[in-house]
Order: C-alpha cells, then structure tokens, then sequence
C-alpha cells in the first residue's frame, strides 16, 4: 500500500526531471555549447570518422571563370535548374565559383573573416569555416543586400571543435559559433572585395551585384563547398 502511494510521487519526480534536463540541454544547444540532438549519431565517430571527399574539382590557376557574363547567357537557358547548381568557394585564392551539373561555370571575387587563413573551431575567432554545407535559408538583408545562411554547425564542425578542446587550443566554455553565411558588403563599399580585405566575422562577402545574381540561382540545400 505504501508503494502504491509512493509511485505517483516518483513518477513526478522523474516528469520534473525529464522537463529540467530537456530545458537545460535546449538552452545549452541554442547557447552554442553542446550540438542538436538529431546531430549526435553524426558527431560520436569522433576518432573514426570517414574523411569528407570533395565535391567540386577547383580550377587551375587563380583567375575568375566567366566573371563578366551573365551566369544565364553562359548556360543559354533563360530558366536555371537550381538543383543543379553547387558552390565551391576557396579561401587561399578568394574566388567562389559556381558549377552546374559539377561543371564550373562562373566564378566571383570574395573575401572572408578577419582571420582568413584558419579553419573555424569556436565563436569569436573570425575564422570562414571549411567543410561541406548547405544553405539553410536565404533573405534579403537590410545592411549585405542578400544573405545565404548556411548550415554550419555541421556534425564535422562540432567535431573540429571537440578536437580543439581537447588538445586545449581553445577552451572548455569557448562555444562553436553560428550565423555563418554568404552575403554582399555595405552599399557603396565593393572595394572591400577588390582590395581583399577580409572584414567579416567568419562569412563570405561579395559585392552587391554579385550576391544578387547568385541569389537568383540557389535554393535552400543548394550544397557550398569551402576549403582552404
């Protein structure tokens, strides 16, 4: 009789607890301190993990592929299947290039964080991350004109980032960071762009006419491909 009368507290105990700790794992997630439930599968291999292969074969030399044609007049179609368009942006030689069908078709000049060299590990170290995203979302920004946010943190973000823990290159409350994305520069300020200066917090910035024709031609999903 007496355990009968102790399940429903116990049962409160446990329902209280389970909404405490969901609480707490939701704002650790959202802080940037731990990744998202539906992540962890992806993240456990954290000394087994298969290498990403790349998606994109870059272009030789450092010159900008069809830079001053309309990406439709290069493909000849007045409609472009956006499913088949892939970005690879790569940092050494400031130059995002679009491909379609896995064939380079245009490239743009742009820059990156403050710290352009680095591959990102945490929040505030104005790196550009490296890996394979997708974009999220895409909106037009008040301030860049247009802004493609892409997916990072992915999985192999997060474990860059433990990896870099635990060898004590960063610390143990430093967070992963977000809000990495694609963008224009402040009306006016191309010159950024053509003077590499990389001002940003860890994004990739193009001139305003540039952002506005790769806006046209991507999708939530579209794959972008960074590497050093």
């Amino acid at each position: 009789m007496q355990a009968l009368k102790k399940a429903p507290r116990n049962f409160l105990v446990i329902f209280f607890s389970l909404i405490t700790s969901s609480y707490l794992y939701f704002q650790l997630n959202r802080l940037g301190y731990i990744p998202a439930l539906f992540q962890l599968l992806d993240i456990v291999c954290l000394h087994n993990c298969i290498a990403q292969s790349n998606l994109h074969k870059p272009l030789a030399g450092k010159q900008l592929l069809n830079y001053n044609q309309k990406i439709t007049e290069i493909i000849g179609l007045s409609t472009i299947e956006k499913t088949q368009i892939s970005i690879l942006i790569e940092k050494s030689k400031y130059r995002l290039t679009v491909y379609h069908a896995q064939e380079p078709i245009k490239s743009y000049p742009v820059v990156f964080g403050k710290n352009p060299v680095n591959d990102k590990v945490k929040e505030g170290d104005l790196s550009t991350p490296e890996g394979i995203f997708k974009i999220r979302d895409l909106y037009p920004h008040s301030a860049w004109s247009k802004f493609l946010w892409i997916d990072y943190p992915t999985p192999d973000s997060w474990r860059k980032h433990f990896q870099a823990k635990r060898e004590g290159k960063i610390g143990k409350l430093d967070r992963i960071g977000s809000e990495i994305g694609i963008h224009g520069v402040p009306t006016g300020a191309d010159a950024l762009v053509d003077q590499r200066s990389n001002w940003t917090w860890g994004c990739i910035s193009l001139k305003n006419q540039d952002i506005d024709e790769l806006y046209q031609i991507v999708q939530q999903g579209t794959q972008v491909e960074i590497i050093p």
